[in-house]
This record gives structure tokens, C-alpha cells and sequence, in this order.
């Protein structure tokens, strides 16, 4: 009935999947099917929208076969965002992103990726046995951001390894930074190879002339964006976007299908189209206030005479980045005032700078109070100081793949101190999170360079992940006498 009903509506006067669900939560239709709460409001003390948290029943569709409802929904996603395809994701980017590797390789293949990836991304690597090649951003030295993927550095390297399967590449980075993906996409299709874009922080892309164009419009073939990261959509909510004929779409979806739930939640489904339906029909009316608004807390944050409000070249201003640099504050110690004092929680903190996220969902009140905490921070501070260069990623040579450390023997594995590894090969990560980049990757022997960046940020208060003991990472006992074969990374880190 519901399907039938969806078919018979011209897309404008489609009412979207809440619409639906908050019907049929009203009807006096009983359910002796899953979930097991039978849409009952007062079986708990909790406050959850048990009355629209239904499964798969007649009439609303099935993502992993949609042919209805969904299959509807996601058309418009598509349509909305420039893209030929477009999947709903309940189980974040990380899905998207997991499948998007995974069904563009086969295993053993070899992929040149950035550096700075999400964890997700390496972790693809490691299921499907991968070869990474490393692209390094380049560092800049004035702001201490990593900065964008150079085209350049994405052509020598697929001219040096012409047996790459797909270029996987991060952009706006966790702090804003934008690389060419018109270029970086030209470089891939000129060999015949899929370009994926962790565009994550990008779903606002390409609905302002403040921001950048999103990348399905300038001819990325699989695209991941996190709903829930710039737009007003539920924790976990994403979209994938497939496009052009080189994307193995079918091999995509195979692994959509194995590694999201088989019972997808409809009330995050419900919030993915929400979002779509707001853009759509008053996207630009929304985006317009978001633009104005934030471009006055931007010029506000620029008359600071200490605290330092960050740009690169290519940027998303959307990102609040502020710079402690040159200050007597750290990143962290920003981070720290400004929750304990002021009640503003931000995204997070580095060693000399703080990222603030925006969206249309940002209200004038809290812009204010963000302009007025930060500006009566930066009149108390003085000059003098400095973090280090310690958010800069460390260039490490590979000796082995994830998957292959994976297959050596225990006995060849000891935990040292940061301090009495160095030259040794990694058999852990070790990461920050936010934003989740490795700064070593298992098979990485482990440089003095390494060392002091894992040092200064314990000596600054932060908790390195993804190690088993605090202070040590687990090495191969034989390590130092094992020669590499060659670097197996490309980009070298210069002024932008």
C-alpha cells in the first residue's frame, strides 16, 4: 500500500521515510514480528522512538533489495548530491569506506593511498591483504597543518606503479584541507583506475558558493559522506556514491550487503532522508543564513591578536581551526578552557591548534559564544611558547604490509619503551582519536622522528590508541637487521 503510494507521487510531493513511519506508528496495526520493544513507548523508562523503530514489513522496503520506499529515498540522495548511485550507510563512513576498498581490489593488489586516511581505510588494507603506497600531504610549516595531496605526486606514482588498482584519498581533511579532486581523478582515469574519496567532512560540499564543489561533480567514481558529521542527521548516518563505468559497482555493493547490518535501523534511514528532504527543498534558503552567520564569526575570530584563525590554500570554511602557535597555551590546554570555562565542547585538539565544527544546524547563540569565549581567551594571552612541529605525519619506510606482519611469529614480538624502539618494525598502531590517522602503521620501522612525536603528545596530556601498554609498542625482536627493498611512499613535505 505504502509502495503503491510512493509510485503514484511526482518526487516533490514525496513525503519522506519519517513521514511514513510516524503513520504507521499512529495506525492500530500490531505487530507479532521484530523488534522485540513491539513498538511500545512505556515498556522502559527510556524516552526512544520506539513507536517508528520497526524491521523489514510489508510496505516499507529493504535496503539490502530496495525496490520501493528506499529504492526512492535514494534516488533523491542521488539526485541531490550529483551522483549516478547512492546507497544509505547505517553503519557510518566506515562501511561506506570498508566497501568502497574492498569491492575497487582484489586481494594482494596494490593501492595508492594517502597517508592521512582514516584507520578504516588501513583496516580495509589489512582484510583484503592489500599493498599500500603511501601519498604524503605536504606540510605546512606557517599554520602546522598537514595540507593537500599534490597531483604531481599522484601522477609520479602511478607512472612508477603501473600495477595500482584505485587511489584512495582523503579530502577535506579532518581540519578542512581540500585537495583537486578534478586533477587527482583525471590522474586515475588517465590509467584506467577507480578514484575513491573519503569526503566525509564534505557532505556540505556544493550546496553554498562559500564551499567547495563535491567530488561527484568533479568525476570521483565512489564518493563516502558522513550525514552525521556537517549535516543535521543521527550518529552513523552516511551515503556512498558510485560513478562512470571504471567503479566495480556490483563489487561494492557484495560488500555493502556483508558488512552492514541485515536489520538496518529504520529510525538513522529515517534521518538520512529527513536531511535529504531538507536540502532539497530548502537547501539553499538554509545554506544562505549558515553562510552569513559564519562568515561574521570568521571575521570576528581574525581580530584576534594571539590565538591565530587557520586557512590553507584550499579550505573548508566550515572548520574553525584555531592556532595557538607562538602563544603560552597549548592546543590542549585551548581545548580544556573552553569546556571547563565556557561549556563549549569542541571536535579536538592537536599540539598547537583546536578545530570547532560548523553546520546549518548552528544557531547565532552559539557563534556568539564561541567569539566571545575565544576572543576574551586571546586578550589574556601573552607571546612565548610553542607545541613543537608535532601534528605533522611522521614519513615512515615500510618493511611489511599489515596483512603480512600479521603472519609472523609471535615469539619475534616485545614490548619496549617509546624511547628504545627506534629502528625497530611496528607490530601495533598508535593513533589519536579524534581524528583516528595512524602515525605508525604495523611494518613501519619505527624513526627517532616517531619517537619524539609519540613523546610530546603524552608529554601534553593526550592518549595514544591502539597500543597495549601505555609508554611501549610492540616490536619484532630482530627487527634492525631486516633491510627494506626501497621507500614505498610518494610526496615530500614542503611549504605550501
Amino acid at each position: 500500500m505504502l509502495e503503491k503510494d510512493i509510485q503514484e507521487r511526482t518526487v516533490p510531493e514525496m513525503k519522506n521515510l519519517y513521514q511514513y513511519l510516524a503513520e504507521y506508528g499512529n495506525s492500530d496495526y500490531y505487530g507479532f514480528h521484530m523488534p522485540g520493544h513491539k513498538r511500545n513507548k512505556i515498556i522502559t523508562d527510556a524516552d526512544l522512538p520506539y513507536h517508528i523503530d520497526i524491521t523489514e514489513i510489508d510496505g516499507f522496503d529493504d535496503l539490502h533489495h530496495a525496490g520501493g520506499i528506499l529504492l526512492a529515498a535514494q534516488q533523491r540522495a542521488a539526485r541531490v548530491y550529483g551522483a549516478e548511485e547512492t546507497r544509505f550507510l547505517v553503519g557510518g563512513s566506515t562501511a561506506g569506506i570498508l566497501s568502497a576498498v574492498m569491492g575497487s581490489t582484489r586481494r594482494g593488489d596494490k593501492i595508492l593511498m594517502c597517508r592521512n586516511c582514516h584507520k578504516s581505510v588501513y583496516n580495509a588494507v589489512v582484510m583484503k591483504e592489500l599493498v599500500p603506497l603511501y601519498l604524503y600531504p605536504w606540510y605546512d610549516e606557517e599554520t602546522e597543518l598537514n595540507g593537500e595531496v599534490s597531483v604531481r605526486d599522484v601522477v609520479r606514482a602511478l607512472g612508477q606503479e603501473p600495477d595500482v588498482r584505485a587511489v584512495v584519498v582523503v579530502s577535506p581533511t579532518y581540519d578542512g584541507v581540500v585537495s583537486d579532486i578534478a586533477g587527482i581523478a583525471a590522474a586515475a582515469h588517465q590509467r584506467g583506475i577507480p578514484l575513491i574519496v573519503d569526503e566525509a567532512h564534505g557532505a556540505h560540499f556544493g550546496f553554498h558558493p562559500d564551499f567547495p564543489q563535491n567530488a561527484n561533480r568533479l568525476g570521483a567514481d565512489i564518493v563516502i559522506h558522513s550525514l552525521h558529521k556537517t549535516m543535521p542527521a543521527l550518529t552513523q548516518s552516511a551515503l556512498i556514491h558510485m560513478n562512470g563505468v571504471i567503479a566495480d559497482r556490483e563489487g561494492i555493493r557484495n560488500y555493502l550487503a556483508m558488512l552492514q547490518s541485515s536489520s538496518p535501523s529504520y529510525i538513522l534511514m529515517a534521518g538520512i532522508d529527513a536531511c535529504i528532504d531538507i536540502l532539497e527543498r530548502s537547501g539553499r534558503e538554509r545554506f544562505g543564513r549558515y553562510a552569513a552567520i559564519l562568515g561574521e564569526l570568521r571575521r570576528r575570530l581574525q581580530g584576534m591578536a594571539n590565538l591565530k584563525l587557520l586557512v590553507t590554500p584550499c579550505y573548508d570554511l566550515s572548520k574553525i581551526v584555531i592556532s595557538t602557535r607562538g602563544t603560552k597555551i597549548t592546543g590542549k590546554k585551548l581545548f580544556d578552557r573552553l569546556l571547563n570555562d565556557y561549556h563549549l565542547q569542541l571536535e579536538m585538539a592537536a599540539g598547537s591548534y583546536v578545530v570547532a565544527m560548523t553546520s546549518i544546524a548552528d544557531t547565532q547563540e552559539g557563534f556568539t559564544r564561541l567569539a566571545e569565549a575565544l576572543t576574551e581567551i586571546d586578550a589574556a594571552l601573552g607571546k612565548g611558547g610553542s607545541a613543537g612541529k608535532i601534528d605533522r605525519l611522521p614519513q615512515l619506510e615500510r618493511i611489511y604490509t599489515e596483512a603480512e606482519i600479521k603472519n609472523l611469529r609471535t615469539d619475534r614480538a616485545v614490548s619496549l619503551p617509546w624511547a628504545e624502539s627506534v629502528d625497530y618494525i611496528s607490530l601495533e598502531r598508535a593513533y589519536l582519536y579524534p581524528p583516528g590517522i595512524p602515525l605508525i602503521v604495523p611494518g613501519e620501522r619505527i624513526s627517532p622522528e616517531a619517537v619524539d612525536i609519540l613523546e610530546s603528545y603524552r608529554g601534553l596530556g593526550f592518549e595514544m590508541q591502539g597500543l597495549k601498554e601505555e609508554g611501549k609498542i610492540e616490536v619484532l625482536t630482530d627487527g634492525k637487521d631486516i633491510l627494506s627493498d626501497g621507500k614505498k611512499f610518494y610526496g615530500e613535505r614542503h611549504d605550501i
